[in-house]
């Protein structure tokens, strides 16, 4: 039995270069089950130190995701076709791995026949999101930082005016529209870099100052965070 057409796409789709996948033959008739080198790998053996068995399958998923992986291999069991789970593996080192089992029960006369798949290791392409997605976050931050320091040096020049007192203006701005600091620093600063805005910009700048000069009894400003 070859595998379903999307199973061999995705599985072809991550190479060894990308994680670890392997392929399991389970054959319901006589009862054995067959790994791939590469599953032995993943579970923390090597082939000839164990003998595979469903048993020993599910003794390595995480317990919190155990009777959901059995609920669904035997859903596939009884009606036959695809399935599909991703949960967690435990190794014979008690490394915890997150997985994707993928394959296909074979029914026949309404008994189970054979089931066929594989299991793609996805924890090291989940640890590389990861660590892309915080770079990008501080990448982000450091962005934003930066903007909202360009737009304070920009009030500061025009207005005559310290640090705090130009964050305040931008913190007051936010407070009074409900838009973000960085979103008005942004603004400020491109305008700042367009020449032929220059009267926009003072226009701009003259509201920010005008807006702070609200009555003297509102409360200290609360920006929208950046």
């Amino acid at each position: 039995m070859s595998l379903p057409k999307t199973v061999r796409a995705y599985s072809s789709a991550l190479g060894p270069a990308d994680c670890v996948a392997g392929t399991f033959h389970y054959d319901a008739i006589s009862g054995r089950l067959e790994w791939s080198d590469e599953l032995y790998t993943l579970h923390g053996y090597r082939r000839g130190e164990v003998v595979p068995t469903v048993e020993l399958l599910y003794a390595h998923k995480h317990p919190d995701d155990r009777d959901r992986c059995h609920d669904i291999f035997m859903a596939a069991c009884e009606a036959g076709g695809f399935f599909c789970s991703y949960h967690r593996v435990i190794d014979a080192r008690v490394r915890e791995h997150r997985v994707l089992t993928a394959g296909e029960a074979v029914v026949e006369d309404g008994r189970l026949v054979a089931v066929e798949g594989f299991i793609v290791d996805l924890t090291s392409t989940l640890h590389w999101e990861t660590e892309r997605a915080a770079r990008e976050a501080v990448a982000g931050a450091l962005g934003t930082r930066s903007t909202i320091e360009q737009a304070k040096g920009i009030l500061m020049g025009v207005l005559r005016i310290g640090s705090e007192a130009a964050f305040d203006l931008l913190a007051r701005h936010s407070q009074d529209t409900n838009i973000k600091v960085a979103s008005t620093a942004a603004d400020l600063v491109q305008l700042a870099n367009s020449p032929q805005q220059a009267a926009l910009l003072d226009t701009f700048v003259q509201e920010l100052r005008r807006q702070s000069e609200s009555p003297a009894d509102r409360q200290p400003a609360n920006p929208v965070s950046p």
